[in-house]
């Protein structure tokens, strides 16, 4: 199922609606849908490299807002919510996460996880629908969103235009790896930033 719904997406990256196609991807990835939009935005950005800022644009838009209805989701139709988690192998972590979360430190910890879910690999949308269980800061969690998806949409998108075949195979070969480490990099910079101010 997960090869044909890849390949899928990658002949919808040449289709002439595209982007209208990238803006679906990306809106569904963020609350349901397994495939991550960036398989459609580095062959887009190569087929056609002044768009890409563009790209970029409707990758994050439609991701957060796809993040936005996951979050309605865990909020209001949990036993539907709960079916994705489930099938992503989350459920016992999620139903012990709220009285972790409660208060404290844990609430740090858990805007540092939902930006690394939001750069990284991680299954997003089990984050977003989280966020929604546990009733997190929706002001909050809007922008982490939105920050976590831009970096990762324009770091694809503006190495894809840069360097363009070659990081097309590095990312289809080890992007998971990639994902990894400069998400940890980011959320490091970010922790140190914010507790040096507070």
């Amino acid at each position: 199922m997960f090869n044909k719904l890849y390949q899928k997406s990658l002949e919808l990256a040449s289709h002439k609606s595209s982007k209208f196609f990238l803006g679906i991807v990306s809106f569904a990835e963020s609350s349901f849908f397994p495939i991550p939009p960036d398989i459609m935005i580095v062959p887009m950005v190569i087929a056609k490299k002044a768009d890409y800022l563009k790209i970029f644009l409707i990758a994050t838009i439609f991701s957060v807002l796809g993040g936005l209805l996951g979050y309605l989701m865990g909020l209001s139709f949990l036993d539907f919510a709960m079916i994705i988690v489930e099938f992503y192998g989350y459920e016992e972590k999620v139903l012990n996460l709220k009285s972790n979360l409660s208060s404290g430190s844990g609430l740090y910890v858990w805007m540092a996880t939902l930006f690394l879910a939001g750069f990284t690999p991680l299954p997003f949308k089990v984050f977003t629908i989280t966020s929604g269980i546990i009733s997190f800061n929706l002001f909050v969690f809007f922008f982490i969103c939105l920050l976590a998806r831009g970096l990762r949409f324009f770091a694809v998108a503006y190495l894809s235009f840069k360097f363009g075949d070659t990081f097309y195979k590095f990312i289809e070969k080890d992007s998971a790896k990639w994902f990894t480490i400069i998400g940890l990099i980011i959320t490091l910079i970010i922790t140190i930033i914010f507790f040096t101010i507070k």
